[in-house]
């Protein structure tokens, strides 16, 4: 009887660890995802570049290839920089942005450093009303049903008469 009772403790006991290391698994699946998009903002080599001393080439070997660089007016490098938090269940949230834009002169040297953050960046709230437009309200079945019974039928004629189209274009329209 004594090693019946350990014999059934110790099966509680291994059906306690299983769900619990189930629940450790499940739970980790609900754990938050940070990820990090674009140029790695290092302060040290980013204050490195400094206006007046620094040309193209010396920028692109201390900070790397430009994330993009401008195509029309003065030449301009920029560095973006964007982490991202993933709640379960919901959309990638910005958490920090940080844009370094680089300003050349037409010599090639740098002539300003600006540096962007989150703050600036315009929140947009989109309206959600519809627009009105012209034309009949069908509902799903309307459409999927409305036009049974007039493929082939003529106007201003009876199906299976034998009338075809009578105009002089390619079809007879």
């Amino acid at each position: 009887m004594r090693e019946n009772r350990m014999a059934l403790n110790g099966a509680a006991l291994a059906f306690k660890g299983a769900a619990l290391a189930g629940l450790v698994v499940l739970v980790s699946g609900c754990a938050s995802i940070h990820d990090h998009r674009g140029f790695q903002m290092d302060k040290a080599l980013t204050d490195s570049v400094q206006p007046g001393v620094d040309n193209r080439m010396s920028v692109e070997r201390a900070l790397g290839q430009a994330t993009f660089k401008s195509q029309f007016g003065p030449q301009s490098w920029y560095y973006v920089s964007i982490d991202t938090r993933q709640k379960p269940f919901k959309r990638p949230r910005t958490t920090n942005e940080q844009v370094m834009k680089v300003n050349f002169d037409p010599a090639g040297n740098v002539s300003t450093v600006d540096r962007v953050t989150l703050t600036r960046v315009p929140t947009i709230h989109p309206v959600r009303e519809a627009t009105p437009t012209l034309g009949r309200n069908r509902s799903f079945f309307q459409d999927l049903f409305g036009n049974i019974g007039s493929v082939g039928a003529m106007p201003g004629g009876t199906v299976g008469q034998g009338r075809g189209p009578t105009g002089s274009g390619p079809n007879g329209s």
